[in-house]
């Protein structure tokens, strides 16, 4: 369940705080559930709405703007992806802007559909996608860059993000 709350916030001592958080919610609403589906699968829906809900009160959710205007992606740039190691791939998410990760995790790793999570945002559904894809696009920037993703995110391309933020 650490692996969840770490997708959705840099700081360790954060993600930490929200997976101590997400078992207390486990450890009182046991008895909620119903036995439909899984344990597992309902404790996951917990740990990942306890992180949308300290997300949400940070607002992350940067840079909104409708998918139609956004340039597409070069389909030789999706090579890059292919040609990376998992490490490399979760290095280049964790550099990512918070609205950017959250809605790639959310939509990608997750599995939610773009209007479940305008819901659990408070966004448009076409808001999701478009930072879905962005976030996909700026990951594809990150991932076909030649120096690693650590060291871009020490270098001017931190400083690039910030003054998008």
């Amino acid at each position: 369940m650490m692996g969840i709350c770490c997708r959705y916030v840099r700081e360790r001592s954060v993600a930490e705080d929200l997976l101590h958080d997400g078992f207390i919610t486990v450890f009182t609403k046991v008895r909620e559930f119903r036995g439909e589906g899984s344990f597992e699968g309902w404790c996951k829906r917990i740990f990942v709405n306890t992180a949308l809900g300290f997300l949400r009160r940070n607002n992350p959710v940067y840079e909104t703007e409708q998918i139609e205007t956004v340039g597409g992606i070069d389909s030789g740039e999706t090579d890059a992806l292919e040609r990376m190691s998992a490490d490399d791939v979760m290095q280049a998410i964790g550099s990512l802007p918070d609205g950017y990760r959250t809605i790639l995790n959310l939509y990608a790793v997750e599995g939610y559909s773009h209007k479940e999570i305008g819901e659990m945002l408070g966004i448009s559904e076409n808001t999701s996608r478009s930072q879905y894809f962005r976030a996909r696009g700026r990951l594809i920037e990150l991932l076909a860059g030649s120096d690693p993703p650590d060291r871009r995110a020490r270098g001017g391309i931190a400083g690039k993000e910030a003054v998008m933020r």
